[in-house]
């Protein structure tokens, strides 16, 4: 059988459905005001929460590395770990109050790094039905038994946790902090608490968090009051509200000293540029200052909110930036995504699998860039819909 007549039928089938996906072609910074596909548009599906991609700082640290190597040349373990990354594993430590930060340079890569490391036969990971594709990989590629349980459903996530704690099952709690199709956010104080009550160890990913909630932007845990415990693990990302790219794991010493010495993806790959740790630390402390971005985010959720409502828009109950628009089957999303196009909105139609069948979906990201008036006009192209 070759390739051609293995894929050809499945591809087929992707069209057929509505499901094909394919990559638009940005030609201008990463703004709200964009150039994608040759056409202009207004972008409201980028994870550039503070608006900080094409930030003036981030662009003059990245001028300025005339001490740096534009690549790391090897993987962190051999001679690919640079002061630059260095500086910032121990910033991004002092800022979160946690022990140790270790880089990855993908969130993806961290949470198949630390899921397939601190897990091992005979132990069980819990995971929310709706987290992130690269939490349920990284379960999937452990030696641990994997469950999951009903989006946010505490009650199912302690029945998990009581027959695990009987199995004499070591488990640890998997979730996103924000959830990145729904935008819904996690109640992980009561998370933390019944980790506690039945000493399992909690993993956070807070990918859509990191940057936005908190004070200074600290995260989840933050917006909780809560801080790291020792058997709580934090994933952040640097490539959405950082407006830079890579991501980093903090948590107890021994949680990084473990990662550093058993994790594949963390061992066996080239260390990210040092330009971009460069430019990631002067991202952080953007990201520290960073409170009137947020108080803007948060007006214009408001009133994409208030907006949508006065439509008759049917959304998925969501607080922060990203805004999900629920129409059902991937032909209506994809024709509400071509009709926003036509007026000069970019909004991308969300689809099975990366959603469940039947909720294809408007995926609206809002940014501390967007201009009252560009919210505005979301709102008109929407309601001309």
């Amino acid at each position: 059988m070759s390739i051609e007549s293995r894929f050809q039928p499945l591809l087929a089938q992707r069209e057929q459905d509505y499901l094909t996906r394919s990559r638009p072609l940005v030609t201008s910074p990463q703004t709200p005001a964009m150039q994608i596909n040759g056409c202009q548009v207004i972008n409201f599906s980028s994870n550039d929460y503070l608006g900080l991609a094409n930030h003036p700082a981030l662009k003059q640290a990245a001028a300025n590395t005339e001490h740096s190597s534009y690549g790391s040349g090897a993987a962190h373990l051999v001679t690919g770990h640079h002061l630059e990354h260095h500086l910032l594993e121990d910033e991004l430590a002092d800022w979160l109050g946690a022990e140790r930060v270790l880089l990855f340079s993908t969130g993806y890569m961290a949470n198949l790094a630390v899921l397939q490391t601190l897990t091992q036969k005979g132990d069980v990971i819990i995971g929310d039905k709706l987290n992130h594709a690269s939490l349920i990989d990284g379960a999937l590629h452990s030696d641990a038994d994997f469950k999951r349980y009903p989006h946010l459903d505490m009650q199912a996530l302690e029945q998990r946790l009581q027959k695990a704690q009987t199995q004499k099952q070591q488990a640890i709690i998997t979730s996103d902090s924000i959830f990145s199709m729904d935008g819904d956010l996690a109640p992980l104080d009561q998370i933390q608490t019944l980790a506690n009550q039945y000493h399992a160890w909690l993993y956070i990913d807070d990918a859509h968090g990191i940057g936005v909630l908190g004070k200074q932007g600290k995260g989840a845990l933050s917006h909780f009051d809560l801080t790291l415990q020792p058997d709580t693990i934090l994933m952040g990302t640097l490539g959405k509200a950082f407006g830079c790219s890579g991501a980093f794991v903090a948590g107890s010493s021994t949680v990084i000293e473990s990662l550093i010495n058993f994790a594949r993806p963390y061992i066996y790959t080239t260390a990210m540029s040092p330009v971009n740790a460069h430019v990631c630390r002067a991202a952080l402390e953007v990201v520290k200052k960073a409170e009137s971005e947020r108080q803007q985010l948060q007006q214009n959720i408001q009133q994409f909110k208030q907006g949508a409502k006065e439509i008759g828009l049917t959304l998925h109950p969501s607080n922060s930036a990203i805004q999900a628009i629920l129409l059902g089957e991937s032909e209506t999303a994809l024709a509400w995504s071509k009709g926003l196009k036509q007026q000069g909105i970019w909004a991308t139609a969300i689809r099975p699998p990366t959603v469940p069948n039947n909720t294809a979906r408007l995926r609206i990201t809002l940014s501390a860039a967007h201009t009252s008036q560009q919210v505005e006009q979301l709102l008109q192209a929407l309601k001309n819909c």
